[in-house]
């Protein structure tokens, strides 16, 4: 699917209707609801959805209401081209200028808003997709990035040279063009040092970061074990082991979700040849039916379901 919508809706209303349709619920304030003005452009990039928004200014506020019954949540990438936005989740309050880019949480309330007209990139990316990336994505609500220089310039630069062709790709070349865009993003994120921030003191944290990225380097492999993980970083099983704890969740768990959440990836992308078994395979799933019996604990359906499912037009 190609561009989804292009609109110019006047008045708030439908404008509130228009954007919580393209991320999620949303409520929004303007300084004139009836003639506030906007357009909304949408792309699909496989497993990440792009848009780009004109409007005037504008609040949006998350509530906590519109996440209690979500079952998957999503991270916002807010890329301002000509306004600064500001920007308000759990204890962080920040404001990203043009040439830098800021990250929103859907699972947790926030306000974000721009007091004049502007113009702004968005990308929609699924949570686990990053989470499996880069580890938990609790930290990242409400990071800023500055975007003028290395990887995460790149990725900018990136976004902008895709958007300027999507409309002219196939299917495939979109979602080979949104993987892209998702790696570029996700390596700018692993680049920053504030990606460490956790309650234990900055040495556990940094072997802890050095662990999720073993794995997540390694999730091929089907002979990832533990005390593999462990070996590669020069630290003992135990030990390891604890720090994992610390997280409520273990070593072996942590391997089993990342590798499920890119099982889930290709499994929803449409076209693919590569069968269940295959995909199971790659991502270091040795027992397919024990992959199968994973994947419903996780995500409510089967596989082959999730497979269907994404084949729908619709969807």
């Amino acid at each position: 699917m190609g561009e989804r919508d292009r609109s110019q809706p006047q008045g708030g209303d439908r404008w509130q209707s228009q954007v919580s349709d393209a991320y999620f619920q949303l409520e929004t304030d303007y300084r004139d609801r009836e003639a506030f003005r906007g357009s909304l452009q949408r792309w699909n990039m496989g497993v990440i959805d792009l848009s780009r928004i004109e409007c005037d200014a504008v609040l949006y506020r998350r509530k906590r209401r519109h996440f209690l019954n979500e079952t998957e949540s999503s991270l916002l990438i807010a890329i301002p081209e000509t306004e600064s936005v500001q920007f308000i989740q759990s204890e962080r309050r920040t404001s990203c200028r043009p040439g830098g880019f800021l990250i929103e949480r859907s699972d947790a309330p926030y306000e974000y808003w721009h007091a004049a007209p502007n113009a702004q990139w968005v990308l929609k990316v699924p949570t686990s997709s990053v989470r499996a990336r880069v580890g938990p994505s609790g930290r990242l609500g409400g990071l800023t990035f500055d975007a003028r220089e290395g990887v995460a310039n790149y990725f900018l630069t990136s976004l902008r040279a895709a958007a300027a062709h999507v409309a002219d790709l196939d299917e495939a070349g979109r979602e080979a063009a949104g993987r892209h865009l998702l790696d570029l993003l996700c390596l700018a994120i692993q680049r920053d040092d504030r990606v460490l921030h956790s309650q234990t003191s900055s040495v556990r944290a940094a072997h802890l970061f050095r662990a999720e990225q073993v794995i997540r380097d390694r999730l091929k492999d089907r002979d990832l074990t533990p005390q593999a993980v462990a070996d590669a970083c020069g630290i003992s099983l135990r030990y390891l082991q604890q720090l994992f704890a610390e997280t409520e969740q273990s070593v072996q768990g942590y391997i089993r979700e990342r590798r499920l959440s890119r099982c889930d990836e290709d499994l929803r992308q449409p076209g693919r040849s590569d069968s269940v078994a295959e995909i199971a395979y790659r991502w270091g799933f040795a027992d397919q039916s024990q992959f199968s019996r994973h994947y419903k604990a996780r995500f409510g359906r089967t596989p082959r379901a999730a497979r269907k499912e994404a084949a729908r037009p619709d969807a």
